[in-house]
Order: structure tokens, then C-alpha cells, then sequence
């Protein structure tokens, strides 16, 4: 793997409060007021109101990694994490893949929506849409629960090739892949003989629309 490309994609985020050691009350002060400010509250209240199955999730996170990783896209730099909702018995859950000492068993994340859009640990977030038919959507269904069931892990290598471990935009990606039964559905990125799904692929498709898109204030 080129070096640019390990860099960036090692750092992939998960959210975390600022550690003891090395707090920064300016950066405090600016997650509570983003937690706390009620256009931030409508506008994440709002969005999980609109969530269907099958809808991809991106984010933009707070630190310095997610500034990183947003580098990688190369059509549009705004979101640094993805990952698919589910409607479980009324509400929406994403499944996603992150890596990170937040994340120390490594295995896929089923987070309620709530904390995966929290303007604590976020500055924006989006959700795009398929015209899914039920049985492309029972196919998405199926291929996630499958992952999860067998606690698939976040890929540090991040090899497209693989299907043992995965990371966020590649499991959105093959999971898609499935539910199309097309492979093509997106082209990886290519940087020095290195292929990878960037996050901005998935969702800048003419396969998609976009449903809901927030800056935190």
C-alpha cells in the first residue's frame, strides 16, 4: 500500500472525548456548544425522522484523522465516514466499520442513529437514497445481518480484494454490490496501483439522491 494512502487510512475515526492527559477546554467548549445549540438538536432530530432502510449515512467528524480521511475523496471532501441504516422495530440503526481505540475489538458497529449523528462528535452529516425494490432491499438486509452475525472485522489494511475484514465505504460498497447483483455499480479510486472505494463514490452516483445535508453550527 502506497505510504500517502496507509497515512490517511489508519487514522480512520470513531468518535471519542478529548483524552486527560491532553485536554483542550477550547475544543470542550465547542463540542457542548455544537451538543446543546437547538438548530443542531432540530437538525439531527429531523433527519432520523426521514431515515429509511437502505439509506448510506455520511458524516464529517470532529478531529484531525477525519480531515485526513475526507482528503481521500476526490469528487467531494465534506464526509470522512459512511455507513447503511436499518429500521429495526420502528427505529433506525446504522451498521458501519471504524477502527480506532474507541473501537478496540475492531468489529462492526450497530449504533442507533442518534449517536451517529451527535453534533458532539460531528460538523456534518448526510443521507442519500436508492430506489430500492423490496427484494434489492430484503438482499441489503440479509448481506449486512450476515456481517454483523458472524462479527466481521475493520480491515487496517484496507484490501478491496478481501472480504474477511472490511472498512466503511468498501462495506457499503460490496454491500450495495450485492443488492444491485452488479460489481460495478461504482469504480474504485486508483493512486499508485492502490484501488479503493472513497466515501464520496457511494453517494455521488446518478444511482442516488441526496435526502437531508446539515453543517453543525
Amino acid at each position: 500500500m502506497p505510504l500517502a494512502i496507509s497515512v490517511l487510512l489508519c487514522c480512520c475515526e470513531s468518535p471519542k472525548e478529548p483524552q486527560d492527559g491532553a485536554v483542550n477546554h477550547m475544543a470542550i467548549r465547542a463540542m457542548e456548544s455544537r451538543s446543546n445549540d437547538p438548530y443542531n438538536q432540530w437538525a439531527r432530530d429531523s433527519a432520523i425522522g426521514l431515515l429509511h432502510t437502505g439509506d448510506i449515512v455520511v458524516r464529517r467528524g470532529i478531529d484531525a484523522s477525519s480531515f485526513l480521511l475526507s482528503q481521500l475523496n476526490r469528487h467531494d471532501k465534506k464526509y470522512s465516514h459512511c455507513g447503511i441504516v436499518i429500521m429495526e422495530h420502528g427505529y433506525p440503526f446504522v451498521y458501519h466499520f471504524i477502527g480506532g481505540e474507541d473501537n478496540p475489538n475492531e468489529r462492526m458497529r450497530r449504533d442507533s442513529a442518534l449517536f451517529f449523528f451527535s453534533p458532539k462528535y460531528n460538523l456534518a452529516f448526510g443521507i442519500y437514497r436508492f430506489c430500492l425494490s423490496s427484494g434489492m432491499e430484503q438482499s441489503l438486509i440479509t448481506y449486512i445481518h450476515e456481517q454483523y452475525k458472524q462479527k466481521k472485522k475493520f480491515d487496517m489494511y484496507f484490501d478491496l480484494r478481501t472480504d474477511d475484514r472490511l472498512y466503511c465505504s468498501e462495506f457499503v460498497y460490496k454491500a450495495f454490490a450485492q443488492a444491485f447483483k452488479d460489481s460495478n455499480w461504482v469504480q474504485a479510486e486508483s493512486y499508485m496501483g492502490y484501488k479503493f472505494i472513497g466515501i464520496d463514490n457511494l453517494y455521488t452516483t446518478k444511482l442516488s439522491f441526496a435526502v437531508w445535508q446539515v453543517n453543525f453550527k
